[in-house]
């Protein structure tokens, strides 16, 4: 397996996390144009416009870990800036994983984005084999504990110091292994949608 491009950054590692309102609303990235993620992936700008214009946010689930047995909540605005495609929703407190799931962010225990996806269209760089993507079909997108992109994250209404050491911890180890020339450990849970890498946005990659 390729090791990543560079080692974390303080920019990386402290990126804007989801933000929680009071009643279950949820707000991050789930996706970061023109940044690689663990699996070398680079998602354009534009690579969702034509997916959301044709599906819907209500075609669009709000999964836990990429489970379509485990929805917690609907979306409510998914759109692209400058920066990604910027999502906004609500957990249901009524759904116990929901209410689980609220509970564990509100602490900064989890907060990690990560979107399941069909490539529609990319085309990869024969030099770096980095795969810069176009167009993608969007299938869902999940609150997951190990994100491919470390950027892909809902920013916290409390911010969690327990999670700032750890994921400092965790990049000064990254440095440590790929300074010695070992690729870091990917994460053993398989992508549900086939021909699709699975796509989390922290330190491991962007949603699938």
């Amino acid at each position: 397996m390729l090791a990543p491009l560079s080692e974390p950054t303080a920019a990386s590692v402290f990126a804007p996390r989801t933000t929680i309102d009071a009643d279950g609303t949820v707000e991050g990235y789930a996706s970061l144009f023109g940044e690689v993620d663990q699996a070398r992936d680079m998602v354009m700008r534009g690579a969702f416009a034509e997916t959301l214009a044709a599906r819907g946010i209500r075609r669009v689930p709000m999964l836990f870990q990429h489970d379509p047995s485990e929805p917690v909540g609907i979306w409510l605005d998914l759109r692209e800036d400058h920066r990604g495609l910027l999502a906004r929703g609500r957990l249901i407190p009524e759904v116990a994983r929901g209410r689980e799931l609220l509970s564990l962010l509100r602490v900064g225990a989890i907060d990690g984005l990560s979107i399941g996806f069909r490539t529609a269209k990319a085309r990869i760089d024969s030099k770096t084999r980095i795969r810069r993507i176009y167009a993608v079909d969007l299938w869902e997108i999940s609150i997951v504990t190990f994100p491919m992109l470390m950027g892909a994250r809902i920013r916290a209404v409390k911010h969690s110091p327990a999670r700032t050491r750890a994921e400092l911890e965790w990049a000064r180890t990254v440095g440590v292994s790929n300074s010695a020339g070992a690729a870091p450990r990917r994460s053993h849970r398989r992508p549900l949608i086939t021909g699709a890498p699975a796509k989390r946005t922290t330190l491991w990659r962007q949603a699938w």
